[in-house]
């Protein structure tokens, strides 16, 4: 557990240096008989205008949607875009929030919560107004018997003499804008973006209730087979979406 700490805490704050252009950053770190926090809260450019900025996005949602798939930086040199991947799967819960918009990542699940939502619940975020800057909070039982290697291993080749971060687990989720549906193929390529990079995507379907044949079939049948390289798995899906997904695939196999 103190080596997660150490990792987690040294990656973001190094963000904060390499990243933030914020001449200075406010570090919490608390410690009860229960569990250890972290904040760390710099008042630079904002972690997703930065990465929108970047990636040319139209809107800093799909910033968090990016941020979660893995392997994303904005300065490559420096960074190879895996520190908040893994550090948000290391800790128990782990924050991002920065403007209006913030990435909880909690009990194995991802989630994105707009303060200007009426219907986000406020109590999962740490403000309830618009946050300057990135603040990051990691939290991480003293119990917790998770360790580095465990998380290393999830994600990475263990048989590649490299050890590369070769697999990522993307909640579908974060794909969805408020109350909008998953129904069309603009959708589908948004959550698609840079799957290319890995040989395997796992994708999460939970909290999604239903999808169109549109998105489906975008993702199951026109990606792997310009992608054949990247092999998609799902998990958490409902029947319907689970039908959907067979159709597409079934549209593949028999063209």
């Amino acid at each position: 557990m103190s080596d997660i700490c150490h990792y987690g805490f040294t990656e973001m704050l190094n963000n904060v240096v390499d990243h933030s252009r914020s001449s200075t950053a406010t570090v919490t770190v608390s410690r009860t008989s229960v569990s250890i926090i972290f904040v760390i809260h710099d008042d630079g450019v904002g972690i997703f205008r930065k990465i929108s900025a970047a990636l040319a996005l139209p809107d800093e949602r799909f910033a968090v949607l990016e941020l979660s798939k893995g392997k994303l930086t904005t300065d490559p040199k420096r960074h190879s875009g895996e520190g908040i991947f893994f550090t948000s799967r290391m800790f128990d819960t782990f924050m991002i929030e920065s403007g209006d918009v913030s990435l909880v990542c909690t009990s194995g699940k991802s989630m994105l919560f707009d303060k200007r939502e009426p219907y986000q619940p406020l109590e999962n975020s740490f403000a309830e107004e618009s946050v300057t800057g990135t603040r990051v909070i990691m939290k991480i039982s003293t119990l917790s018997g998770r360790t580095m290697t465990e998380v290393f291993d999830r994600f990475s080749d263990t048989l590649d003499e490299n050890y590369g971060f070769v697999k990522t687990l993307v909640p579908v989720s974060l794909a969805r804008f408020g109350d909008e549906n998953l129904v069309s193929r603009s959708q589908a390529k948004r959550l698609l973006a840079r799957f290319e990079r890995f040989k395997e995507v796992v994708l999460d379907f939970s909290g999604v209730e239903t999808v169109g044949q549109a998105f489906a079939d975008e993702i199951f049948r026109v990606f792997p087979g310009d992608h054949p390289n990247t092999h998609l798995l799902w998990i958490n899906t409902t029947p319907q979406v689970e039908k959907m997904i067979r159709r597409a695939i079934a549209a593949r196999t028999s063209g």
